[in-house]
């Protein structure tokens, strides 16, 4: 008899074990699930996730849409997408900067100051981005109508001198044959198989100089036979460029039917190619 309630004492402290176990499990509370997804919000706004947490803002404003601490969070993800607008400003990064940007306008589109500073900065960068761009192309085709020039001198002096040298070697009884002047181009280089003319005054609107530079255009058009690319940005601005060019060819040739064609490049500055017809 004895053996038998040592025996049977291990079985009752499991089943006592497992009775106080149970009895705690069923007093512990129930986790408000609302509670849970606010602090995966607050952890993903901690780690920078701003993604997930827009994606987990916009959960809750489904779910609890009467909660006064949704626009607490609204406005703090709202300032985080700024401060990341900045980061990629800084870093030259404007397409992300601009992302950024709409993000924070997209949570909070009734507190437009908010993001004022932030979009004149991008506004900014990208006008001075683009003015670089457009000096940096007045610069190249500077140098290049320089270096045109000055290999045209070159050809000038030296169809001179070859000019004087026949001259002198021929008898004086003979008459003096004629040379034939080559002809002078204005832009374009005529030994390349495709010449670039740049227009950064398309994109200023300064319709002077464009003007301006088509008259020179249609000149080496005219005289070399050339085919013409117009690359431009935006559809629109194609018919205008080939209206002008052809005016101009039309008046210098009234015969020669240019060979005209385009590209839209939105990311490019404007400008045409040139391709010589080879003989």
């Amino acid at each position: 008899m004895k053996s038998f309630a040592f025996r049977g004492l291990p079985l009752f402290l499991v089943l006592l074990l497992a009775g106080c176990q149970s009895n705690q499990q069923h007093s512990l509370p129930p986790v408000d699930d609302l509670v849970v997804a606010f602090r995966q919000l607050d952890l993903s706004l901690a780690e920078e996730r701003l993604d997930d947490a827009r994606s987990q803002l916009s959960t809750l404003q489904q779910r609890a849409s009467g909660d006064t601490r949704l626009e607490q969070y609204q406005r703090q993800l709202a300032e985080a997408y700024m401060e990341q607008g900045r980061e990629a400003l800084q870093q030259g990064d404007l397409d992300r900067a601009a992302q950024a940007l709409g993000q924070a306008r997209n949570l909070m589109p009734q507190a437009p100051a908010l993001s004022h500073d932030l979009n004149q900065a991008i506004a900014s960068a990208r006008t001075a981005r683009q003015a670089a761009a457009e000096q940096q192309a007045r610069d190249a085709a500077a140098k290049l109508d320089a270096e045109r020039q000055e290999q045209l001198r070159q050809q000038r002096l030296a169809s001179e001198r070859q000019a004087a040298a026949s001259v002198a070697a021929i008898p004086a009884s003979q008459p003096t044959p004629v040379v034939e002047s080559k002809p002078t181009a204005r832009l374009i280089d005529p030994s390349a198989a495709t010449s670039i003319v740049a227009m950064p005054m398309l994109d200023s609107q300064d319709n002077e100089n464009l003007r301006r530079l088509l008259d020179s255009v249609a000149a080496d058009v005219v005289t070399f036979r050339c085919a013409v690319r117009i690359e431009v940005r935006e559809a629109k601005d194609y018919p205008w460029v080939a209206a002008l060019l052809s005016a101009r060819i039309k008046k210098l040739d009234p015969g020669f039917r240019p060979q005209l064609s385009q590209k839209i490049a939105p990311q490019q500055i404007p400008r045409l190619l040139l391709s010589p017809k080879r003989n």
